[in-house]
């Protein structure tokens, strides 16, 4: 089979298309003929070494596609059956071994790219709107990055929820994606705190999620009221610095979090849930999913390099 792995940690160059053995399913494993792969900030992060890995080693880690063989003492899944994953390394292949208990089954309706399109970024918008903060009617969320993969899903599900959204962006054709998702108002990254306040007649929005980081963090803060809550899911501008605690008490008693989707699917019940209401919403017509580019598996490299300039809008995907 085909796989794009990397021998040594660097930049977009050093992703490769190998040659690799067809693996075997073990007991609880499940072989999936992969249709696509996703493509995230996770896998620049693990190239590049940020997040050391045992090398060599083949990237990705989200996917859909159809189950192929079945391990020993693996149950309700069947061969042939449309299935997908949030969580399998080496997903940038044609073939890829999925534990049992991160397969879930792709409802009728769902697309096998659509499927692969939101088990990162929609379950991650699933959980930040509905447990990170409990989003109801009114709500007030200032959400960074509005045309990226989780932004558009976030604005969608927030509004959903009955959410009023005011979204950042850096292009006005990003403004209008934004928009077109459902984004009350939309602004620059260097407005986002004034027209925060200005909307709130001062007070400030209740939630902000910012995967941005170093470069918008003080801002976020800044257009809080007080006790709001301030959500630090990513990093795509750099980590934030060590900065002193009492930023939160002179803000007005803020509550800072950094979550993950770990945390937020810790057994195959919660996963299950969380999937079947996103599948749900798109089945039913109600969350619109946009995959910005799908690039062929020769082509992951470009991938990379597209999603580092932040040239793309919506979910990257890679089609072994």
């Amino acid at each position: 089979m085909r796989a794009v792995q990397i021998e040594a940690t660097g930049g977009p160059e050093v992703l490769t298309v190998t040659e690799l053995t067809t693996p075997e399913p073990g007991s609880g494993r499940v072989l999936v003929d992969v249709e696509a792969a996703g493509v995230n900030f996770i896998d620049t992060y693990r190239r590049s070494g940020v997040y050391p890995l045992q090398l060599p080693t083949v990237l990705g880690s989200e996917g859909a596609g159809r189950v192929a063989r079945l391990g020993p003492g693996v149950e309700g899944f069947t061969v042939g059956q449309l299935v997908a994953w949030k969580e399998a390394p080496g997903s940038y292949a044609e073939q890829v071994l999925v534990a049992q208990e991160e397969l879930v089954p792709v409802p009728e309706g769902v697309e096998a790219t659509t499927a692969a399109a939101v088990m990162l970024q929609g379950l991650t918008a699933h959980y930040l709107c509905t447990d990170t903060f409990a989003v109801t009617e009114g709500t007030w969320a200032l959400l960074h990055a509005g045309a990226g993969g989780v932004g558009l899903l976030l604005t969608q599900m927030l509004k959903l929820r009955g959410a009023k959204v005011l979204t950042t962006v850096s292009t006005p054709e990003k403004a209008e994606l934004s928009r077109a998702a459902g984004a009350d108002d939309v602004v620059g990254y260097d407005g986002a705190s004034a027209r925060a306040r200005e909307l709130t007649g001062g007070r400030g929005v209740d939630v902000v999620y910012d995967s941005v980081g170093k470069d918008t963090f003080d801002a976020s803060l800044d257009a809080l009221r007080p006790r709001g809550l301030m959500v630090l899911f990513g990093g795509s501008s750099g980590q934030v610095p060590p900065f002193d605690v009492q930023r939160l008490n002179t803000g007005g008693s803020l509550f800072l979090t950094r979550p993950t989707l770990g945390s937020h699917t810790r057994d195959r019940a919660e996963l299950v849930s969380r999937t079947e209401e996103v599948f749900g919403w798109i089945a039913a017509g109600d969350l619109d999913v946009r995959i910005g580019h799908t690039y062929p598996l020769a082509d992951a490299r470009r991938a990379h390099e597209d999603l580092e300039a932040r040239r793309t809008t919506g979910k990257l995907l890679v089609i072994p």
